[in-house]
């Protein structure tokens, strides 16, 4: 019990395949038959012998769980374990098996001569027969589907021997269920039908696994990524002695397995890292290193990434691997795109500064279309824009505003006198004096020649008289003095005045605009009318 306790803690405990734990459960289901037909000989006692021939049977449950195991894990189907309807596979095998632990009523099996030497087997032994057969058939269509599949042809020279075994066992135990159990009547007892059928099913398995080294899956899979792997791979014991070495790293070393190993004699001599790496080899041996050397190619340089990591067990370093990388290719990879990338940032600037001056020159277009290019303020174009939000804003909330249209008075004698170069002087001056005596939310706009527009938002109709006054003012002292005149000229404007203060339009259009202008111009040319010089306000 002892040792068998140990297996069962080395069964659970160690790192093994689930391939591995299945076959183990079958083999170990396989030998419990064999114990049994011997051990109930070896009793008179007929509880005892009662015990055994249970025991037997519910090992062939065992087995036949077993067995399906083994036939899954085999074909690779160890995926289908992880459903829930998985569960129904092994509910009737645990049925019988507690059939014939309670054998109610005999029904399984009953004694000759008060003796199970000699038995007769009732319906429950009939129905754990036809359960085996069942398990049989499941496990040589898991096995079919397998072999008609595109599986490797390992895994299916594999599971031919194997199917092989299980057909030789089918055929000695359904042997011994006709010779011994259909025909006891007529035929003496011949014994071990089945157990001689499981030792031969027992030996197919041995052979498949001796020569096809079913279990050794993982260990292949190393080996092939060890050997197919394009980083050249070295390992070394603690002594500094190759214990192996892979296909990548052989046509580059002249290294064979039990060598002595000098990494010394693999360092290109001219490198500058090769000293500083050479430190930490030999002297942090329990540490990572790692270094990139280049070594002299028959086209180019090549850059080999070389990395260092101890082997440890049990705390303690029992060898080295040590890595080879050729990463001349990354390396002409980084050093093209960062050549491409200097270009693009040569290119980036360049579009920058493109941009930049194409902004700068959107800023200047927009700005020539709003203003007058004579004297720098709003043109009329503008101004209009401006109004038809303006005028909707302030029919909204009710908010009062004025329109302010001068002239200058007698424009045409001063472009008559002067010449039309001081009429611009003129007229450029004028602009400066109206600016000096607004505020900063008025909208001075050049309304077309001489003439000049001006919004005064949020103003009523005594704030818009006070300005109106306050500019007819400022251009009259403003006294202009142009080079080869002598004496300094001075003008008069005239000016229309319209405050909006009620506002019985809900939806103001372009046409009310219009009605504004016109308004504001017949008081223009009433103060022109009146004899200049003078403002003439109106109000709606």
């Amino acid at each position: 019990m002892l040792l068998f306790v140990l297996f069962v803690y080395v069964f659970a405990s160690v790192t093994i395949t689930n391939l591995h734990k299945a076959y183990l459960v079958f083999h170990f289901s396989m030998m419990l038959w064999p114990f049994c037909q011997f051990a109930i000989k070896t009793t008179d006692n007929p509880r005892f012998q009662l015990f055994y021939v249970k025991l037997a049977f519910v090992d062939t449950s065992l087995l036949a769980i077993g067995w399906l195991l083994f036939t899954i894990f085999l074909t690779g189907h160890s995926s289908f374990l992880r459903r829930k309807i998985s569960l129904l596979l092994f509910i009737p095998a645990l049925l019988v098996a507690l059939g014939v632990i309670f054998n109610p009523n005999g029904w399984f099996v009953q004694p000759v001569y008060g003796t199970y030497i000699q038995r007769t087997y009732g319906p429950l032994f009939w129905f754990h027969i036809t359960m085996l057969i069942a398990y049989v058939v499941v496990s040589l269509y898991i096995m079919y589907l397998a072999l008609v599949s595109d599986k490797a042809l390992r895994i299916k020279k594999q599971i031919k021997r194997v199917l092989q075994g299980i057909m030789v066992m089918t055929a000695f135990i359904l042997s011994d269920i006709i010779l011994n159990v259909g025909l006891s009547r007529f035929l003496p007892v011949i014994p071990g039908f089945t157990s001689f059928g499981i030792l031969l099913s027992a030996v197919f398995f041995i052979i498949a696994i001796h020569r096809d080294k079913v279990f050794d899956i993982v260990t292949i899979a190393h080996q092939d990524i060890f050997d197919t792997i394009a980083i050249g791979i070295l390992v070394i014991d603690d002594n500094d002695t190759v214990i192996e070495i892979n296909h990548s790293l052989l046509p580059y070393v002249q290294l064979k397995l039990g060598d002595r190993f000098h990494i010394e004699a693999i360092l290109p001599k001219n490198s500058d890292k090769r000293e500083l790496f050479l430190e930490s080899y030999r002297n942090q041996p329990l540490e990572r290193t790692e270094t990139e050397l280049i070594y002299e190619g028959n086209l180019m340089p090549v850059h080999v990434n070389i990395q260092v990591a101890p082997i440890m067990v049990s705390g303690l370093r029992v060898g080295r691997i040590i890595t080879f990388q050729d990463r001349s290719e990354l390396r002409r990879l980084i050093d093209e795109t960062s050549n491409q990338n200097q270009i693009l940032q040569v290119r980036n600037q360049s579009l920058i500064g493109i941009q930049t001056e194409l902004f700068q020159t959107n800023q200047k277009l927009e700005q020539m279309a709003i203003t007058d290019s004579l004297t720098g303020c709003y043109n009329r174009h503008y101004l209009t824009q401006q109004l038809e939000q303006e005028v909707m804003k302030n029919m909204n909330f009710q908010i009062p505003f004025a329109i302010l249209l001068l002239d200058i008075d007698y424009f045409k004698l001063v472009n008559d006198s002067y010449g039309h170069l001081v009429g611009d002087e003129v007229i450029c001056s004028t602009v400066e004096a109206i600016k000096l005596a607004l505020r900063r939310t008025d909208i001075l706009a050049r309304y077309g020649g001489e003439e000049f527009i001006i919004y005064l938002p949020n103003t009523n109709q005594t704030q818009a008289t006070i300005l109106a006054e306050r500019v007819k003012s400022a251009v009259e002292s403003n006294k202009m003095i142009i080079p080869n005149i002598a004496t300094s000229i001075s003008i008069t404007i005239s000016m229309g005045l319209l405050s909006i203060t009620t506002f019985a339009v809900e939806n103001p259009q372009n046409s009310y605009l219009n009605e504004l202008y016109e308004s504001v111009d017949k008081a223009l040319y009433q103060a022109k009318k009146e004899g200049r010089n003078r403002i003439v306000s109106i109000s709606k």
